[in-house]
Order: C-alpha cells, then sequence, then structure tokens
C-alpha cells in the first residue's frame, strides 16, 4: 500500500479525535463557562451540524480544484477550528468554532477516499480506504482517551491545542506523501457532481449507511447504562471497555476491508446481518461483565466492517463525479448518529429496560438490509443480461472495471 495512505490516515485521526472527545470534555467546560451539562451537550450537535452541511457543500464547490490542494486546505480549516476552539472566550464562540472544526469532517473522508482508492490497483481499493478509516478508529482507542486526560489535567482549552498540531502534523505528511494532481479533480465541475446525486443507486446507498450506522448509534449511545445498570460494571470501567470497542472497530474495519475487495455486496450484507445479531442478543450478552464486554468488542467489529463497503459502493454508484456522493455518505453517517441516538431514547423513554436501544437498534439494521436488498435489485434489473458482473466507471476518467458484488 503507499505511503500516502498514512497521511489520510494521521488526518481521519485527528478527526476522530476531536469528534468524540467533547463527550469526555463537557463536565470540565461546563464548569468552566459556567453552563449547564445539557448547554454543553449541544457542543456535540454543532460540530455534528457542520459535518452534515460542510459535507456534501465543501466537496461541490471544490468540485474542480486539486484533490491534494482541497485535502491540505481542509486541514486547515480543521487546524483553525480547533485553535479557535482553544481560545474562545465563552460558549457561543465555543460553539461556532465547534461548527467551524465539523465543516472539513465530511468533505476530508469524501475526497480522501477518492484519493486513496486511485492510488492502488482495482483489486485494492476497499483495503485503501479501511486503511484511511483506521486513522478514525485509532482515534477511539488511543486519541480520545489521551485527549480526555490532557483536557482533565491540563485544562480542556490544551486538548484543543493538542488536536490542532495534530491537525498541523497531517498538513505536513500530506504536502509530502501525496502525489500532484495530473489533473483537476472532475472536468464536471459543480454540475456534474450534483448530477450523480440524482442516480436512485447512490440514494439507496445513503439510506443503507443512515440506518445501517443508525443501528450502531441507537446502542452505542446508550452503551454506559447497559454496563453499569445491566451488566453490573462500575462507572470507572467503562472507559476501558469504550476502548475496547475502539479495538473491535479498528478489527472490522481492516477485515472489512479486506474480504470488500473480494466481494463488495456480500461483505456488506454479512456486515449487516451480524450487527442484527449481536443488537438482537445484547439483552442476553448484557447480564454477565465477560459477555457484555464480548458484545462491546462484537458492536465495533460487525458495525465498522461495514464502513469500506459502503464508502466504496457510494463512489461507485457516482463513478463519474465521486467527490460529492462520498462526503454526501460522511453527511449520512452523521445523520445517522443523531437519528440512531433518538430511536434508542425513545426505546428507552418507553420504559421498556436499559436494553431496549440495542434492540432498537437490531430494528433499524433490519432496516439496512431491506435498503440494501432493495439496491442490488436495482442494480441485477439494470445488469447486461447474462452476467455475473456489472462494469462500472472508475474514479480515473477513461478507465474502467469489473466490480463483483
Amino acid at each position: 500500500m503507499p505511503l500516502a495512505l498514512l497521511a489520510l490516515a494521521v488526518g481521519a485521526f485527528g478527526i476522530g479525535t476531536t469528534e468524540f472527545v467533547m463527550m469526555g470534555l463537557l463536565p470540565d467546560v461546563a464548569n468552566d463557562l459556567h453552563i449547564s451539562i445539557p448547554s454543553a451537550g449541544h457542543l456535540v450537535s454543532a460540530y455534528a451540524l457542520g459535518v452534515v452541511i460542510g459535507a456534501p457543500l465543501l466537496a461541490a464547490v471544490t468540485a474542480r480544484m486539486s484533490r491534494r490542494t482541497v485535502l491540505i486546505a481542509l486541514m486547515g480549516l480543521f487546524v483553525a477550528g480547533n485553535a479557535l476552539s482553544a481560545l474562545a472566550p465563552d460558549n457561543g464562540w465555543l460553539l461556532a468554532a465547534r461548527f467551524l472544526s465539523g465543516l472539513p469532517h465530511g468533505a476530508f473522508f469524501g475526497v480522501g477516499a477518492v484519493v486513496a482508492t486511485n492510488m492502488v490497483a482495482p483489486e485494492r481499493k476497499a483495503r485503501s480506504v479501511s486503511l484511511m478509516f483506521l486513522g478514525l478508529t485509532v482515534a477511539n482507542v488511543v486519541g480520545v482517551p489521551v485527549a480526555t486526560l490532557m483536557g482533565q489535567q491540563l485544562g480542556w482549552r490544551a486538548t484543543f491545542l493538542g488536536v490542532s498540531a495534530i491537525g498541523l502534523a497531517a498538513i505536513a505528511a500530506l504536502a509530502f506523501l501525496i502525489p500532484h494532481d495530473h489533473e483537476h479533480a472532475t472536468a464536471k465541475g459543480l454540475r456534474g457532481e450534483l448530477a450523480a446525486l440524482r442516480s436512485v443507486p447512490v440514494w439507496l446507498s445513503l439510506g443503507t449507511t443512515v440506518a445501517g450506522f443508525g443501528a450502531l448509534f441507537a446502542a452505542y449511545s446508550y452503551i454506559t447504562p447497559m454496563l453499569t445498570d445491566a451488566a453490573g460494571y462500575a462507572d470507572a470501567s467503562v472507559t476501558l471497555l469504550l476502548a475496547l470497542f475502539g479495538v473491535g472497530a479498528t478489527a472490522g474495519n481492516l477485515l472489512g476491508g479486506r474480504l470488500a475487495d473480494h466481494s463488495l455486496r456480500g461483505t456488506l450484507f454479512g456486515g449487516l446481518g451480524s450487527l442484527v445479531a449481536v443488537l438482537a442478543l445484547f439483552p442476553l450478552l448484557m447480564r454477565t461483565e465477560f459477555t457484555a464486554a464480548v458484545a462491546v468488542i462484537l458492536l465495533g467489529m460487525a458495525a465498522f466492517a461495514t464502513g469500506s463497503p459502503l464508502q466504496l459502493m457510494v463512489m461507485d454508484k457516482a463513478a463519474s463525479a465521486p467527490s460529492l456522493a462520498s462526503s454526501a455518505n460522511q453527511a449520512a453517517f452523521n445523520l445517522a448518529n443523531a437519528g440512531g441516538a433518538w430511536i434508542g431514547g425513545l426505546a428507552l423513554a418507553a420504559g421498556f429496560g436499559v436494553t431496549s436501544p440495542a434492540l432498537a437498534g437490531a430494528a433499524l439494521a433490519v432496516l439496512g438490509l431491506g435498503v440494501a436488498s432493495l439496491a442490488y435489485a436495482v442494480d441485477r434489473r439494470s445488469a447486461p443480461a447474462g452476467g455475473r458482473e456489472r462494469v462500472v466507471a472508475s474514479h480515473v476518467p477513461q478507465e474502467a472495471e469489473a466490480v463483483h458484488y
């Protein structure tokens, strides 16, 4: 694999750290700014809103620019947002800075995925995407715990300065390791990128992302009460268990990338089916400490095994203009975060029990399987008769490849 993928992974590590570290810093921020915990929670929403708005917007307006230049510029915006977060004098400015920090998130992963796949042979595309996402999953194992500890010991502002330093390292890595583009990202520009979103298969792929990862967040958003109230863990043990989730997510991401290069559709169905099974078994697995720890690992593995296949599928459906669709998939991921947490909360508020969000997640995973099956049926109907292969345009103009589904 090209060393340039390391630069993308470093950027993903910084983005993953700043996205999730706020959850651990909420009490410190609330105390320092003299606001309530629920008010501080709006900082999480502000970042997510930035991702949803910034992902398609920035990918669209930079459609004619060199992808290398776009990646460096996006990481520069990321550094600025985190530095302003560290300097924010009050909650209003911090909300604005967190929104700014979220703007480049989706576009970086979207454009980065296109760059990653263009640097490798066709049979290694999914693995290249999974290596970029490796930075995101490792952030949950290492970056978030270390950044949280830094914030608790040195103050939350130090955390965002540290994340800014990671962003500067990513800029240097991108500048030195990403090759210069031989052409603009796309000759079609904004109009061509927007045209890709008129495709029904693209929207079905995005719908699969929303439902599939909504299943994850329906359960994961309430994993702490499940571990403490159902499995009997002490509050102090939760941080270690969340690190185990990151280990499972890392393993699932790498496994999904490798398997997807052999069967993209099969890996997607397998991952979603595994997610249904794991979430459906949560009420049983949460009865003992050991099985609960296993459940946390399996949840990360099953969910993130679908990450690379979904990203690659969206890009394949919009092969003539993949940057916007690829970035839109990251916006869909954040919609899944908000929607899944809301649906899981409804199950909990209805009095169905502390593990009921997992069952709600299982239902969402079934819905994801249904949308993925519909997408498969649409592909079968439009595929040439008499073959199992469907030829799609690659991400490099004037090339085509056979993709096995």
